[in-house]
Parts: C-alpha cells; sequence; structure tokens
C-alpha cells in the first residue's frame, strides 16, 4: 500500500530531534511521500535543501495568508524566481484567511491573485489555505482561470465542495474526518468523487482522534486512510490507491 502526504510542514522544528527516525516509521506503513508547502519567504530555503535529500520529498513555496506581517512585495518576485529556477511540485501554501482576527484582507488578496497569476503562468498546480473565505477563494480561482490545486483541509459546504469539484480542483482530506463532532464534513467527503481526494496531516498540526493534543506526524496518514475507507464503505487499500493515483497526478510525481 503507497500513500502520499499532500501537505506535511516537515521542515518545522518540532521535528528536529527524530526527523530520521519519523522517515523510517512511515515508509514501514506504506507513506511513500511528503509535499512540503512553504509559508514565508523564510523558511524556503529549508524546504529546498530538504527536498534536496530524497526523491520521496517535495517542495512547494508560496505565501501563506497567516504570516503576512512576514510577506514584503519583493517576495512575489522572489517566488517567480523560485518557481523558474527550482521547478516546485506546486505553488502554495497560499489563499486566504478570514477566522484569524487582525489580518489585512485587502493584503491577503493582492497576494493571494498574484499566487494565482504565478501558478498559471507556470501551469502548476495550487495549495490552497482556505479558512471561512471558500466562498472568495472561488471568486478568485474563476477570475484567474486556467488553474488546478487543492483546498487543503476543506471544511467547507457540500455546495462549495461542488464547485470546486466541478472546477477540478481536489479536497485535502486530513485528521479532522475522524472527530464524531465533524458530521457535515464526515457525510460530505463520504459522498465525494474518487477524482477528488488527497490525503493530509498538515502535521505538526491538526491530529486525529486517536492522537489528540500531540505532535501530528506522517505516520497517521494511515489513520486517516482508514477513516476515510469506513466513511466510504470501502477498504484502506483502495483508499490507497485512489488518494496516489490522484496526488501523482496532480503534483506530476512517479
Amino acid at each position: 500500500m503507497r500513500l502520499i502526504d499532500s501537505h506535511c510542514h516537515f521542515d518545522a522544528p518540532d521535528f528536529d530531534p527524530d526527523r530520521e527516525q519519523l522517515v523510517a516509521a512511515m515508509l514501514r506503513l506504506g507513506v511513500t511521500d511528503l509535499v512540503f508547502p512553504a509559508v514565508a519567504r523564510s523558511n524556503w530555503d529549508a524546504i529546498r535543501r530538504f527536498a534536496t535529500t530524497s526523491s520521496r520529498f517535495h517542495a512547494s513555496y508560496g505565501l501563506h495568508p497567516v504570516y503576512l506581517d512576514q510577506h514584503a512585495d519583493t517576495h512575489l518576485q522572489e517566488l517567480e524566481h523560485w518557481l523558474r529556477v527550482y521547478q516546485p511540485v506546486a505553488v502554495g501554501e497560499c489563499g486566504l484567511d478570514y477566522f484569524l482576527p487582525g489580518l489585512d484582507v485587502e493584503r491577503q488578496l493582492v497576494l493571494f491573485v498574484a499566487q494565482l497569476r504565478l501558478a498559471r503562468d507556470f501551469d502548476l498546480p495550487l495549495i490552497i489555505h482556505a479558512r471561512r473565505s471558500v466562498d472568495h477563494v472561488l471568486k478568485y480561482l474563476r477570475q484567474t482561470g486556467g488553474l488546478r490545486g487543492v483546498i487543503h483541509s476543506f471544511a467547507g459546504s457540500q455546495q462549495q465542495a461542488d464547485q470546486l469539484v466541478g472546477m477540478g480542483f481536489m479536497l485535502g482530506i486530513g485528521g479532522t474526518i475522524t472527530y464524531e463532532r465533524a458530521r457535515r464534513l464526515r457525510r460530505i467527503v463520504a459522498g465525494l468523487p474518487d477524482e477528488c481526494l488527497l490525503l493530509e496531516t498538515d502535521a505538526p498540526d491538526q491530529p486525529d482522534s486517536g492522537w489528540r493534543g500531540k505532535r501530528n506526524d506522517p505516520t497517521r496518514l494511515p489513520v486517516i486512510a482508514a477513516e476515510l475507507a469506513r466513511l466510504r464503505d470501502t477498504s484502506s487499500l483502495q483508499v490507497a490507491e485512489i488518494t496516489t493515483a490522484n496526488a501523482r497526478r496532480l503534483f506530476g510525481l512517479t
């Protein structure tokens, strides 16, 4: 069984003490590949360095909406250079966050739209953060056009899911589906088309219900796959085959 973690912040300092041991453990469990989404210019170098250490690690560069105070206008110009020179598998993590107070919406929109255009121009998929902002994300995806990608940690409505899938976007499914209280999301993912499903941990954040309060890591991906299989009345092997094929297609992985 091969599983791909489509969203893992494995460059985070949380993993410095045992990163090598976790890689060995995840491989034993069938988690073969990790996609590393950047959050700011300050961690592009670390992500690039990690991505060069293994063919199983895949870099993505972008400017996350939550870290607005770290983004300068020049970083957009640098991002264009990095996309051209280092050829990542995606643009991101980018997006809109209307949940956290105090984030400048207009500034978020400037950065988001600029990254949408870069993804279109470089023909790269997007890794999109859309917290309480899916409708606006949809609006700007339509306005820009010619885009593909994944909505990371999808938590929207059935209507929003249908619109995104209709535009050819995939939805990142993580540990949230293991919580009984996530009734709407569990109901939605049970009926989604196979071709839009991706697995993710968002490690070190968003641990599953069996790992609540602990540092999340890629070895928890099989737990998410098993719960998705249960919700969809299928096997973990089938979920692995579907989501791995989707990740390979979206990110151009071998």
